[in-house]
C-alpha cells in the first residue's frame, strides 16, 4: 500500500478560514511597510503593526513562538529574516525586511516584503526585484500534480542567473492551524523523490536570496539570521493554495517592483 501523504489539505470551510487570515495578514503587512521611513526605529514599526493586529482583533503568529519577543519580524539589509524590534534606526538607503504572521480565529496567514527606504543602489534594486520575481516563478507551479521540488527548484534556477544565491539553511513551509506544517518547502532542489502536490495544500512559500555568498550566521540575540558576508539579503514570502487550475494567493498584495522596469525578464 502506497504511503499517505504527510502534507495536510485543508477542507473547503478551513480554505475559506485561512482566506480570511490570509486577508487580514496582508493588510497588517502593505500598511506597516508603509509606515515604514527614515528615522523610525524597529521597534516603532513593530508596535505599528502590534496595533494594525489588535485593530483585526486577531494574534500575532509570531510573537512568544519559541519564545520569540517580537509581534513581527523586522530585518535589516545584511540580516536576512527573524530579526527583533529594537532600537536600531531605520535610514535612507536600507532594504528592510518585514514578515507579518496572524492568527485569526485558529488559522495562520504569513507573508513577507522588502522595504526599500528612501533611495536605493543598483544592486539593491536588482536583488529585491529578482527575489520578488523568483516568488511568482516559485507559485506559478503550486498546481495539483507538480512536483513540489520543481517549484523549489525553480527559485534557484531563477535567481542564479543574475548572480545571486539562495539560503540553504532556512526554508519555506506549510501553513495552517500551525505556522510550520508540513511540507518543508526550501528554495533549491533538495535530490530525491519529490512529493507531488494536490489541490487543498496551502504552502507559506518564501524566497530568501543574498546579494553574496548564501551561507548565514545567527547572531547573539539567538534569533536574528544574518549573511555571512554581511552583504545583502532580500526576502518577499506569500501564503498560497494549490488547486487544479492556478495557484491562489491568500496574502496578495500590489507587486513591490515590476521588474520590467529593471531589464529583467518578467515571467512569461
Amino acid at each position: 500500500m502506497a504511503k499517505r501523504s504527510k502534507i495536510p489539505i485543508k477542507t473547503r470551510q478551513e480554505i475559506a478560514m485561512m482566506r480570511e487570515a490570509g486577508k487580514v495578514a496582508s493588510d497588517v503587512l502593505q500598511r506597516t511597510a508603509e509606515f515604514i521611513i527614515a528615522g523610525k526605529t524597529t521597534r516603532e514599526v513593530d508596535e505599528y503593526a502590534l496595533s494594525l493586529i489588535e485593530e483585526h482583533k486577531v494574534k500575532s503568529a509570531f510573537y512568544k513562538y519559541r519564545d520569540f519577543p517580537g509581534y513581527t519580524c523586522i530585518s535589516m539589509n545584511e540580516e536576512v529574516v527573524h530579526g527583533i524590534g529594537g532600537d536600531r534606526v531605520i535610514q535612507d538607503g536600507d532594504l528592510v525586511k518585514l514578515d507579518v504572521g496572524v492568527k485569526r480565529q485558529g488559522w495562520i496567514g504569513d507573508n513577507a516584503l522588502t522595504v526599500p527606504v528612501g533611495k536605493i543602489n543598483g544592486e539593491q534594486k536588482r536583488l529585491l526585484a529578482v527575489t520578488e520575481e523568483s516568488l511568482f516563478v516559485a507559485i506559478s507551479h503550486a498546481r495539483a500534480g507538480a512536483a513540489l521540488y520543481d517549484l523549489c527548484g525553480s527559485v534557484e534556477e531563477y535567481v542564479t542567473k543574475f548572480g545571486f544565491t539562495v539560503v540553504r539553511d532556512l526554508v519555506g513551509h506549510g501553513v495552517g492551524r500551525q505556522l510550520h506544517e508540513e511540507p518543508q518547502v526550501p528554495n533549491y532542489h533538495p535530490g530525491g523523490k519529490s512529493p507531488l502536490l494536490k489541490a487543498g495544500m496551502i504552502l507559506a512559500i518564501e524566497p530568501m536570496i543574498n546579494a553574496g555568498v548564501g551561507t548565514v550566521d545567527w547572531l547573539d540575540d539567538g534569533w536574528t539570521v544574518s549573511t555571512s558576508d554581511r552583504r545583502p539579503s532580500s526576502h518577499f514570502e506569500h501564503t498560497v493554495l494549490v488547486t487544479n487550475g492556478d495557484p491562489e494567493i491568500l496574502t496578495w498584495r500590489p507587486r513591490t517592483a515590476l521588474p520590467e522596469q529593471l531589464g529583467i525578464p518578467p515571467l512569461e
